[in-house]
């Protein structure tokens, strides 16, 4: 049985999934498994639905998560006064990749219902001055880890999007957020050398996931000394690893997969032979044909934590897409990718700010992944 997308947006619209909490039953997993699921590729009416997301919380500035160190009160100041190009959606990192969300659908469906309102808050969103003063909070002096790498690693992310988007609005956008974008390049220059230790956990501060969207960045704008500073620091923390604990995951509060960020980050840094050999010792577990992966259940919806595991099932989709691109003996990961999207995406419409003012991002992310 193929459970195709257009009838979980049905759901969506008429209220298939209308409880906030759902109750974790061993059951649910159990039923899940045995399907097959069909992710179409994403149409016009799907993104119509998707950009409300960004578009309601990008000016959006209260609640807000400033996640900020006071040096002294001269600091103190509202979100939109600290980062008036991004100070919606919550927290820092949400607002930019609300920004990307917003760019990749304009740019894939230039027809979206509200293309011209979309274009008008990006225009005021990111303008150089608006940049200029995110630049200059980088540089405070009790900022210079500020956002590292998560939040680094989507305003990346957003330039390369621009980059390769064949549009004057995107030339300007991009000519905007350039310092900002240096900056950031240089801050991972900087740390990258000084970090013995990678970060193996499920949530912002991950290393291979910062490295896999700074490394995308570096080979599509040909950042070389951003790209080998990726390549030597992967290779130092992750070319030696093995059987990586699968069974642990996930954590609580989790929204990556420490393991499968791994294998979605060296898939893009090792030749096609050295990956097979390395991903046999990672995950020799993926290459059995019967092979599945429970997804993330979610119990409360309205919990700011609890709701990070539909963030969860969107990266693992992604990176299992990833992993099995280009390898017809790992296609059957493909359908635990789709199994993971269809159990969250229902739910992410209408649903609480704690989840909507981000999870449209990692839904674009993976249904894009998909058709990669």
């Amino acid at each position: 049985m193929k459970i195709p997308l257009s009838l979980l947006l049905l759901c969506i619209v008429f209220g298939c999934n209308t409880e906030k909490k759902q109750p974790i039953q061993s059951e649910l997993n159990n039923k899940i498994d045995s399907l097959n699921f069909e992710i179409p590729k994403l149409d016009i009416a799907q993104a119509n639905i998707l950009a409300t997301l960004p578009l309601d919380c990008i000016n959006t500035e209260y609640p807000n998560k400033l996640s900020q160190v006071l040096g002294s009160e001269d600091d103190l100041g509202t979100p939109a006064n600290l980062h008036p190009a991004f100070y919606g959606c919550f927290d820092w990192h949400s607002a930019v990749h609300g920004h990307w969300s917003l760019v990749k659908l304009l740019k894939d469906f230039p027809d979206l219902e509200r293309s011209n309102a979309i274009k008008e808050r990006l225009l005021n969103n990111i303008s150089k001055e608006n940049i200029a003063a995110e630049v200059a909070y980088f540089k405070g002096k009790h900022n210079t880890s500020y956002e590292r790498t998560y939040g680094w690693a989507w305003l990346l992310k957003l330039v390369e999007e621009l980059h390769t988007w064949d549009h004057p609005l995107a030339r300007q956008l991009e000519e905007n957020l350039e310092p900002l974008a240096h900056l950031i390049t240089q801050r991972y220059m900087e740390f990258l050398p000084k970090l013995n230790y990678a970060l193996r956990v499920g949530t912002h501060t991950n290393t291979a996931f910062g490295l896999s969207l700074a490394y995308d960045y570096a080979e599509t704008l040909n950042k070389t000394d951003l790209k080998e500073a990726i390549r030597d620091r992967a290779s130092f923390f992750f070319q030696n690893d093995q059987h990586c604990p699968m069974s642990w995951e996930p954590n609580g509060s989790d929204f990556l997969s420490p393991c499968l960020e791994e294998a979605a980050l060296m898939k893009r840094l090792l030749s096609k032979e050295d990956y097979r050999i390395w991903l046999k010792q990672f995950l020799p577990e993926l290459s059995n044909k019967n092979y599945d992966l429970a997804v993330g259940l979610v119990s409360d919806r309205t919990d700011g934590h609890l709701v990070h595991l539909d963030g969860l099932n969107f990266s693992r989709a992604w990176n299992l897409y990833k992993i099995s691109e280009g390898f017809p003996e790992y296609n059957h990961l493909k359908n635990i990718a789709n199994k993971h999207i269809n159990y969250s995406l229902p739910s992410i419409f209408g649903d609480s700010y704690e989840g909507g003012h981000w999870l449209g991002t990692y839904a674009i992310y993976a249904l894009n992944t998909a058709h990669n």
